[in-house]
């Protein structure tokens, strides 16, 4: 059996199409690699790639985009919505078939320590590849934002895991790791009150009550005259999409306001598109392999 990982790469360039183009090319026609999916935002002012293939292939591409993104994009002048400290923000790695998490945790560490020395570039290793607890949730490497990395990066317990113990001038910090499939999954609200927003996503998150295994915040897209509760699900079994939706959609009730549509970010798992068809539709003793496959039938 081939040994098979994924990576979802976030650039953190959502408006230039032709510098978001110079990052993608980099994983389309390459041996060993599938480019999947790649979506980009520009109030969030973010792209995220997703790719798969075989370890060293796949290893060597984001190694060459990340030298791309480094060399483009300038975070002192960067303006977006979400949250991050890097030009390549977040690099995670999962593993598909074939290799074990801890060889794709080898490999995601390979990956940071190549990429720190290739372009001087401060790496952080996240979740399970973490080399300190309070490093294995991404936001606590996130908080403070690209202005406040110099001086977060003065404290001993914020020393890069790989590279400069300075960020990139223009490129910041890169944080690289392996984890668990996660949903990145957005709702828009048929509303211009940020605020309204953030007291949503703060009941909905888990850090402060609300669903397990649920990251949110509230997020304005000016460019659609709308806000959003932006969320990462990183344990759809235990939260998933349809209970999110619905604690937002109760949410927004209290408030008068509607739903203007949900937005996927990337690719979802299979498993979590049936979980959700079958509890809206309320679907008894309904599995996987109720699902017909048309293209398997057609070939």
């Amino acid at each position: 059996m081939n040994k098979i990982i994924e990576c979802i790469p976030n650039f953190s360039e959502g408006c230039d199409l032709e510098k978001i183009e110079l990052i993608v090319n980099v994983f389309r026609a390459k041996e060993n690699v599938k480019l999947l999916d790649y979506s980009s935002d520009k109030d969030h002012n973010r792209t995220v790639v997703t790719a798969t293939g075989e370890p060293e292939a796949l290893k060597n591409c984001i190694i060459e985009a990340v030298g791309v993104a480094v060399e483009m994009i300038d975070l002192t002048k960067h303006k977006g919505q979400h949250p991050c400290i890097g030009a390549v923000d977040v690099i995670p790695f999962i593993p598909i078939s074939g290799i074990t998490p801890e060889g794709v945790d080898t490999l995601a560490k390979e990956t940071g320590k190549i990429i720190s020395e290739k372009y001087s570039l401060p790496v952080y290793l996240y979740e399970k590849s973490a080399s300190a607890e309070h490093r294995r949730n991404l936001a606590n490497i996130r908080k403070g934002g690209f202005s406040g990395l110099s001086e977060k990066m003065k404290l001993q317990e914020w020393k890069p895991d790989f590279g400069p113990e300075v960020p990139h001038p223009t490129a910041g910090a890169t944080v690289v790791g392996v984890r668990n499939p996660l949903i990145a999954f957005n709702v828009n609200l048929n509303s211009t009150d940020l605020d309204i927003a953030k007291k949503i996503a703060k009941r909905v998150r888990f850090s402060d009550g609300g669903l397990p295994f649920c990251k949110a915040i509230g997020i304005e897209l000016k460019e659609r005259g709308l806000v959003q509760v932006s969320m990462n699900l990183t344990d759809y079994t235990k939260t998933g999409i349809h209970q999110a939706v619905e604690m937002i959609r109760c949410e927004a009730q209290n408030y008068g306001v509607t739903f203007e549509e949900c937005e996927l970010i990337g690719l979802i798992p299979f498993q979590a598109v049936a979980d959700a068809f079958s509890s809206y539709l309320g679907l008894k003793g309904f599995s996987v392999n109720k699902i017909l496959n048309m293209q398997i039938v057609e070939k």
